[in-house]
């Protein structure tokens, strides 16, 4: 296949637009170490007085553990549900299979404010009180398709001969989870768990429709937005970039990485 240009054109285009959509977040690192009281050029100097700041602000750190809180129980949720989904698409057959595949991936293709809209109507409906629960179980049933999708591939890289083998020499279901099964995909799963926590971490759409009296990170930093842009916001943000970048690279180098070779490897 003829090559689409020459390689300095590619390479200058790619980096344009790398440089356009990391720019402002680029732009947000860079102030949050500004020793300036307001957001904005010149660059008085280097400073960490923002961070020491934004640790002691009862306000952003009470909301960082809400965050923590809401994007752990993602996690438990997703695992608990998304596991045991993604081994009966791989191992059964039943009425409904292919439909189930695609709809198990509706909650995050669809905008996460009709997705909000449609959670809170059905909060209302059950006269459930919106809490960090409620954002709990708005985001894991959104997330939870990531493991699904993750776990599923895996066991479709391992094939069946392990589980039939393991079978044939007498274990039970419980012995061919524990022993065949899970460590086939703990690396995917793990990957997963990272990639959920993180997306969780800092989701609004969703979050905003259900949350109640206590914030989440991303509400609190809204709320402070819509008043001014202080240097504590852009220390924040620069905390929530670096996390996130973290534990997205982990986590798809655990899904997709090393695990995934040993796979095909065998």
């Amino acid at each position: 296949m003829r090559a689409f240009g020459n390689r300095p054109f590619v390479l200058s285009l790619a980096s344009l637009v790398l440089f356009f959509l990391y720019a402002p977040l680029l732009v947000i690192v860079v102030f949050s170490f500004n020793d300036s009281s307001y957001t904005g050029l010149p660059f008085n100097g280097f400073t960490l007085h923002w961070y020491a700041d934004l640790l002691s602000n009862r306000q952003i750190m009470g909301s960082i553990w809400n965050s923590v809180y809401v994007a752990v129980g993602v996690v438990i949720l997703s695992v608990v549900f998304g596991l045991p989904a993604a081994i009966a698409l791989d191992r059964y057959e039943f009425p409904g299979k292919g439909i189930f595949r695609r709809i198990v991936m509706l909650p995050i293709v669809l905008p996460g404010i009709i997705t909000g809209v449609a959670l809170l109507s059905f909060y209302l409906t059950l006269n459930l009180k919106l809490s960090l629960h409620t954002i709990m179980l708005g985001q894991g049933t959104a997330l939870m398709c990531i493991t699904i999708t993750e776990v599923f591939a895996r066991l479709q890289q391992m094939g069946k001969s392990q589980t039939e083998a393991a079978v044939n020499l007498g274990a039970n279901d419980w012995e061919v989870f524990r022993h065949v099964t899970l460590p086939g995909v703990r690396s995917s799963l793990f990957g997963a768990m990272l990639i959920s926590f993180s997306i969780s971490f800092d989701e609004i759409a969703v979050t905003f429709l259900l949350t109640g009296r206590e914030n989440t990170l991303p509400m609190t930093l809204w709320s402070l937005l819509r008043r001014e842009v202080t240097p504590e916001v852009n220390a924040a943000a620069t905390l929530i970039i670096a996390v996130s970048v973290v534990l997205i690279v982990i986590g798809m180098y655990a899904s997709r990485g090393k695990g995934a070779a040993g796979s095909e490897g065998r």
